[in-house]
């Protein structure tokens, strides 16, 4: 079936994460806090940390995302209309990382810029991406979610500094009146409760453990408990919200992208929309939280797996600062990639 208007279609996924591992175990040695606390309150174990030694900036991690993702879509990045990225932790205040994106991919035909949406940067990239080619605007376009969340930890917060972690994920989007496609996406926010979660001055104690490591004058505060409640309920109101657009029921839900913030929350969500929790995909347990880049390094990995059919219907959901929250509804169009090799840059 052919629509008359023009939606985005998902046609290649990428990722990148770093190589360094911070376990929980490690993290014993930096606060006070243990192995049991952290995975029964969060189901993470490890998470990825970036490195000077290793050059993983933020600019480095989105670029290496997007050559896989390029590389799978089969396009140049000379055919890029548009360039995206949802971050919170850029490696400058200005340029935008979707400015030293498009110079590392040399995609000279591209505008290039950023979204600063927290943790759901990645979706409403997406919504401006879909939204763009639905109005004429743009063909092809490379959505990315980006972060470098240590540079912002505050290590002797133990409420917080056993979430974060950095990465990158990326798809690159294009135009067509088929069907599947980007059926819709969902935005809200709610500037009240922005003390809820938001970045503080300040921010100098680095532990010897992490000691090769960039950090920004400034440090994340976070209310748990009061975050915890409002995400619950967040996302199970936007989540609805987008399949009663697009009129389909729960049943039809094949896998659930959630924001891999907590998995006590993603449960609580899987069970206030009556889907099974094996539905919600996780690697919350491998890579902890990176904000806006959870749902499309979890879109990679899930694709990666052979776990996304084409005709699918997936509910990518999502919380952040802001407050902000975000849904989609899409139906995937990709067969099981074949993943061509790639250059690093």
């Amino acid at each position: 079936m052919k629509t008359q208007i023009p939606r985005g279609q998902i046609i290649g996924t990428g990722s990148f994460i770093p190589n360094r591992i911070l376990s929980n175990k490690d993290l014993e040695c930096i606060v006070n806090t243990s192995d049991e606390w952290i995975t029964q309150r969060t189901g993470i174990r490890e998470r990825r940390i970036c490195s000077k030694a290793g050059g993983e900036t933020t600019t480095y991690m989105a670029t290496e995302a997007s050559l896989k993702a390029l590389a799978m879509a089969g396009i140049s990045p000379e055919s890029l209309d548009m360039i995206v990225v949802g971050s919170v932790t850029s490696d400058r205040l200005f340029p935008s990382t979707g400015c030293m994106v498009q110079k590392e991919l040399n995609a000279k035909n591209a505008a290039a810029f950023d979204i600063s949406a927290g943790c759901s940067g990645f979706l409403y990239s997406l919504s401006m991406v879909n939204n763009a080619i639905r109005s004429g605007m743009c063909k092809n376009a490379l959505v990315i979610g980006v972060e470098r969340l240590s540079s912002i930890v505050n290590w002797q917060d133990r409420g917080t500094c056993v979430l974060l972690a950095d990465g990158a994920g990326a798809v690159v989007v294009s135009s067509t009146t088929e069907h599947d496609g980007i059926m819709s996406t969902h935005l809200k926010s709610d500037g009240d409760m922005w003390d809820l979660l938001y970045a503080s001055e300040g921010n100098s104690y680095t532990p010897e453990l992490l000691n090769d490591m960039d950090q920004k004058p400034y440090h994340l505060k976070m209310a748990g408990n009061r975050v915890f409640k409002k995400a619950i309920r967040c996302l199970s109101s936007i989540a609805k919200e987008a399949m009663q657009y697009n009129s389909i029921s729960s049943k039809d839900i094949a896998l659930i992208i959630p924001h891999q913030a907590n998995i006590r929350i993603i449960h609580g969500l899987a069970k206030s929309l009556h889907i099974p929790k094996e539905k919600a995909y996780t690697n919350i347990d491998k890579y902890g939280n990176t904000s806006s880049a959870t749902i499309p390094i979890a879109l990679d990995k899930a694709n990666h797996k052979g776990l996304l059919k084409k005709g699918d219907h997936l509910l990518l959901v999502t919380f952040g600062a802001g407050l902000t929250w975000a849904s989609s509804i899409v139906r995937w169009s990709m067969e099981v990639p074949k993943v061509p090799k790639i250059k690093s840059t």
